[in-house]
Parts: C-alpha cells; structure tokens; sequence
C-alpha cells in the first residue's frame, strides 16, 4: 500500500513537472513563430521584392517557422516522435546558429548589411529596421537554445519516466540472461 502510493506520487509530480515543460516548450515555439513572422514582414519593408541577401534572411525565418512547427508536432504528437524530435533538433541548431551569424552581422555592419539589401527607405529608417530585425534575430537565437534545453528534457521525460513504468519485470530479466550468454560467446581476452 505503501510502496504503490509513494509510486503514485512520484508519478504525479513527474507528470506535473513534466506538463509545465510542455508547456513553457509550446510557449517558446510560440513565440519564435512569431519573432520569425515579425523578421520576414521587416524585411519586407525594406523592400518588398527581396534582393538576394533578403532573401536568404526571409528563407532563414522560414526555416526557424519549420522548426518552431516541427517543435509543436513532436510535442502534440505521441506516435513517431523520436522522427519529429530529431528533425526538430537539427533545425533548431541550424538556425540558432546562423540567427546568431545574422545578428552580429546586423549589428556590426549594419549600412553594409543595408546595401546588400538593396532598400527603397532612407537610410536613416532603413537602420532602424534592420536593427530591430537584429533585435529580433539575438531574441530567436535565446529562444532556440532555450527551446532545445526544454525539449531535451521532454524527450528525457519520455525516454526514462514513462518508458521505465511501462516496461515490464520478464522483459529485463530475458534481456539480462541474452546479455550474460553474448559475453560468454566474446574471445578470450575480453571475457569478464
């Protein structure tokens, strides 16, 4: 009775703690969802049919987008998830990564950054532009690594506590003894 309540309880706060990383992980990709939105309608104001540079900048936010999504369908969805969380990870690092490249480069070179770009608006407000586009390009690097932390968390929750629960007593044992009889068939040296 004892043992079954404390199991209970410590399930319970696993799931508790487990359903606010949930949540603060769909908040984060939320909000780069619309960090990315708010960039590519920025750019667009600078000039509304992109040069090249603009539009390797739009296509950036576009990726961030398909992770941000990628990110909430790995966390929405119970089956095939371990696809989701890895097609998730890589598009987070890679565009944490090169948001990071963009907004140094935004802030250290901004009038050159602003003629790659190829603007229609005085210069003046063309900086100012790009600069809150920079602003928002650091805010999007901060929210990927924050978003890669929770979601490893997610898939450590996944992984460990339910996993763990639902694996059954026989199915350890039949793997311990495979395991005793594989080390057995090793060649001498390296037999325990």
């Amino acid at each position: 009775m004892g043992v079954s309540s404390m199991k209970s309880i410590n399930s319970d706060k696993s799931s508790a703690t487990s359903s606010h990383t949930h949540k603060m992980f769909l908040f984060c990709n939320y909000i780069l969802l619309g960090a990315a939105s708010s960039c590519i309608f920025l750019t667009l104001s600078l000039r509304l049919i992109p040069s090249l540079c603009g539009f390797f900048l739009i296509l950036l936010q576009i990726l961030t987008i398909a992770g941000a999504i990628s990110g909430c369908t790995a966390a929405s969805s119970s089956s095939s998830s371990a696809k989701w969380y890895g097609a998730h990870m890589v598009a987070t690092v890679l565009t944490a990564i090169f948001q990071g490249s963009v907004s140094v480069m935004i802030f250290t070179r901004t009038s050159d950054f602003l003629g790659n770009l190829k603007s229609y608006v005085r210069e003046e407000d063309g900086e100012v532009i790009l600069r809150m586009v920079g602003g928002l390009c650091v805010a999007i690097f901060c929210f990927e690594w924050v978003v890669l932390t929770l979601a490893f968390f997610l898939n450590y929750n996944a992984i460990f506590y339910y996993g763990a629960h639902h694996s059954s007593s026989a199915t350890a044992i039949k793997t311990t003894a495979q395991e005793d009889d594989d080390l057995k068939n090793w060649p001498w040296p390296f037999q325990v």
